[in-house]
C-alpha cells in the first residue's frame, strides 16, 4: 500500500501516555539505506512487514508498507547484525482527537522514548498534550533507520 506520510515526532517529558494502550514488541532492520530511501523489515507481534520509505520535502515521505508471512520476516532481520536491530515497544492510543504512537526503546537505545503523530498536513492543527517535550521531527539521529546505526546509549550527550 502506498500512502505520503507526514509524521510529527516528540521526546516524551513525562509519564501521561501510560497505561492508555496494551504494548505491542516490535523488532526492526534496515536492509537497505541511502540517504533518501531506506528498506525495514519489522516484526510487530506476530506480524511481518515489509516498508519502503523515500524521503520527500520537509517532513513528508512517500511510504510503501506490505504485510509478508512472519516467518520471512525473521529470517531476514536473522541476517542483519544483532546491533542492527532495533527493539522497542509501541503504544498507540487516541488522545484529544488524534491517534499517537510511543515508542520505549531497549536494548542499545533503552532510556529513549519517543511520541509520533502522524498528520494529514505538515501545518495541521493538533492539541499537544502535556507529557510531550520537545519536537526532534527534523532531527535525524531520532529516526529509526540512525538508531540502528548510531543507538541512543552511544551519544555522548544525550540532551543534544
Amino acid at each position: 500500500m502506498h500512502q505520503q506520510e507526514i509524521e510529527r515526532k516528540f521526546l516524551v517529558a513525562g509519564d501521561g501516555w501510560r497505561n492508555r494502550a496494551e504494548g505491542v514488541m516490535f523488532r526492526q532492520g534496515y536492509i537497505a539505506r541511502t540517504n533518501n530511501r531506506t528498506v525495514r523489515i519489522r516484526l510487530a507481534g506476530s506480524r511481518g512487514i515489509l516498508n519502503i520509505k523515500f524521503r520527500g520535502s520537509g517532513i513528508a515521505r512517500s511510504e510503501f508498507e506490505y504485510e509478508i508471512p512472519a516467518e520471512e520476516a525473521s529470517a531476514l532481520l536473522a541476517g542483519l547484525q544483532q546491533d542492527e536491530i532495533i527493539e522497542k515497544t509501541r503504544y498507540t492510543f487516541e488522545q484529544e482527537g488524534s491517534v499517537w504512537e510511543v515508542d520505549e526503546f531497549h536494548g542499545a537505545n533503552e532510556g529513549l522514548v519517543i511520541a509520533e503523530i502522524e498528520l494529514a498536513s505538515e501545518d495541521q492543527p493538533f492539541v499537544r498534550p502535556d507529557w510531550l517535550g520537545e519536537e526532534v521531527s527534523h532531527i535525524s539521529k531520532y529516526l529509526n533507520s540512525e538508531l540502528s546505526r548510531s543507538p541512543y546509549s552511544s551519544w555522548e550527550q544525550r540532551n543534544s
